[in-house]
């Protein structure tokens, strides 16, 4: 069967994580397989994935550790790029649950905040449908604030645009934009994982314990 849909798939590596692999068994996941078990009449050629450096917390000292395997990991496939957001921590006050009757009072918090993936999707997206990279974009996020460059990436440069849902429910804002939606499901997550032990140009890595 030949392959004739050139096809783009832009990450948005929080929604996905979030969305689909937070407490699961799936966390080493290698995207391509997964996209080529959901788009079996694509030719995937470019998959962008958008994230930013997590940071270890008291609560968890090996988070980042964690996360430089999987980015390793995700080095091994070729036709996968990382394009890297960043966090912004600030305080906030946020009101506390207080009893009924009594007067509101509020808390500071740290709040953790990603920043830049979203953007840099976008911008993406954009950019390579107007370099005529592709025949289709398939959008793996559930986020409404990219359906701005997904309506132009349709109507003006007239490229169709999929969406790979890694939420429970689709996007109301986002689905009559679009030319289909999958969700994606515990079975392709389950049929689509790296190895146990891989090897790149700094010799073995192994799977993160726990994951």
């Amino acid at each position: 069967m030949e392959f004739t849909l050139r096809t783009n798939v832009y990450v948005d590596g929080f929604n996905l994580y979030y969305g689909a692999l937070r407490k699961t068994p799936y966390r080493w996941l290698n995207p391509y397989t997964l996209f080529q078990l959901m788009l079996p009449k694509n030719s995937i050629q470019d998959i962008k994935y958008f994230t930013a450096l997590v940071t270890d917390r008291p609560s968890d000292l090996t988070q980042s550790v964690r996360q430089q395997l999987f980015f390793r990991a995700l080095a091994t496939v070729p036709n996968i790029s990382l394009h890297l957001g960043h966090f912004l921590t600030h305080e906030v006050s946020m009101p506390m649950v207080m009893p009924r009757g009594q007067p509101q009072q509020y808390v500071k918090v740290i709040k953790t905040e990603e920043k830049g993936s979203d953007v840099n999707l976008a911008t993406q997206l954009l950019h390579d449908a107007h370099l005529d990279r592709f025949d289709i974009a398939v959008v793996v996020s559930n986020d409404s604030d990219l359906l701005a460059p997904i309506k132009i990436v349709r109507n003006e440069l007239g490229k169709k645009v999929g969406v790979l849902n890694p939420q429970k429910h689709p996007s109301r804002a986002i689905l009559p934009h679009i030319d289909f939606i999958k969700q994606i499901r515990a079975g392709a997550l389950r049929a689509a994982q790296f190895p146990d032990q891989l090897t790149d140009r700094h010799g073995v890595f192994m799977k993160p314990q726990g994951w």
